[in-house]
């Protein structure tokens, strides 16, 4: 059981919100595929699933191990491994996982195990690569692929997807229009030759967003999910799903000249006041929110943290707020907050989410 004071809750009814926001802007046929990687973007990917289960039609983990968790949390839609291995495929079919196949190395030794197994008509993903350059086949690869396909009767193509590189940014309309023009050629091919029709997908969050026409039969809804349009009036339709909270450890009275935290970073110009929370950067909170930078609530007023951000805790100036030891402390609770943190950062509501630690405790509230 975790029972740590530093508690990360997750809105249920925020994230229904944010699901049905994107329903709407499909077709009625077009599947949902909810991307629950990463520890479900930082909050809690056995909770979020076991949540959405009934409401979405696949859930896609970047790695085997985090399928294999839902697994044996008893989650029982059908789940997509974004980034297998060779070393984890057995696992996949132990845990009953579909493998995206995005190269030959692993496309020839899936279909080697499930000759051997044998197998029958297990569920397989290509992914091709469209422009992004990280992972996928090209579209040269497509005969060599059919043709191994069209022997065996031991996998069949679930899907057939790819991913756009800057869905988000529209000065890039072109490449990321041709990179759907390429992708639904070779979609064609697949269907021409392969003898049945795969469900095809590329639309990422933003791209549901920026190129509705491109929804083909699934949609993949990641960061949308939890209140990121990457767009400032998409975002404002949508609701925060993860709200991180801690308490208040002890209350110092500093003098004018003393010093707070490591390399004496703060010096107390006048008498302070100062509150010690139990969260630092090994729960995913930034050292460059510290000296001022970055802030939390209590009692509804901005307490800036003082000093550097420590390992397990943050000190915070709150003379001018009334509280005590053990009240509440709000580190984010809007999206205005994150991208907050995330500009201090240096980085994006993405890393924000995700970088925080396991050893928070996550409640999903429905």
């Amino acid at each position: 059981m975790n029972n740590h004071v530093t508690v990360l809750e997750i809105d249920g009814d925020a994230l229904l919100h944010n699901l049905n926001y994107f329903k709407e802007k499909l077709q009625p046929e077009t599947k949902i595929l909810a991307v629950v990687k990463a520890f479900g973007y930082g909050s809690d990917a056995v909770q979020i699933a076991k949540f959405l289960e009934d409401k979405v039609d696949y859930f896609a983990v970047a790695y085997a191990i985090e399928g294999i968790a839902l697994r044996e949390a008893g989650v029982e839609t059908p789940i997509l491994v974004l980034h297998p291995h060779i070393q984890n495929i057995a696992s996949i079919v132990e845990y009953r996982l579909e493998p995206c196949l995005y190269n030959f190395r692993i496309f020839d030794a899936f279909l080697k195990l499930a000759d051997e197994a044998p197998l029958m008509n297990y569920p397989i993903h290509l992914k091709f690569n469209t422009g992004l350059n990280r992972l996928g086949f090209w579209y040269t690869d497509i005969p060599t692929i059919i043709a191994n396909l069209k022997e065996t009767t031991h996998v069949k193509v679930a899907s057939v997807f790819s991913h756009l590189a800057a869905s988000e940014d529209l000065e890039e309309q072109d490449f990321t229009i041709n990179q759907i023009n390429n992708f639904a050629y070779i979609a064609q091919q697949f269907y021409k030759h392969l003898g049945y029709e795969p469900i095809l997908h590329i639309l990422n969050t933003s791209g549901v967003i920026n190129y509705p026409k491109a929804q083909f039969n699934m949609v993949r809804i990641g960061i949308g999910l939890y209140g990121f349009g990457n767009d400032e009036k998409e975002t404002a339709q949508l609701k925060n799903t993860h709200n991180l909270k801690s308490i208040i450890s002890q209350i110092h009275v500093i003098e004018p000249g003393e010093t707070v935290g490591y390399n004496r970073a703060y010096t107390a110009k006048r008498q302070s006041k100062t509150a010690t929370i139990p969260i630092g950067h090994a729960d995913g909170l930034s050292r460059r929110l510290g000296n001022k930078k970055g802030y939390v609530l209590i009692n509804n007023q901005k307490a800036y943290i003082i000093g550097n951000v420590c390992m397990d805790m943050i000190m915070v100036d709150i003379t001018k707020i009334d509280c005590t030891e053990g009240d509440e402390v709000i580190i984010f609770n809007n999206q205005e907050m994150i991208q907050h943190i995330a500009d201090v950062s240096e980085t994006i509501p993405y890393e924000t989410l995700t970088a925080i630690s396991q050893r928070v405790n996550k409640m999903l509230n429905t």
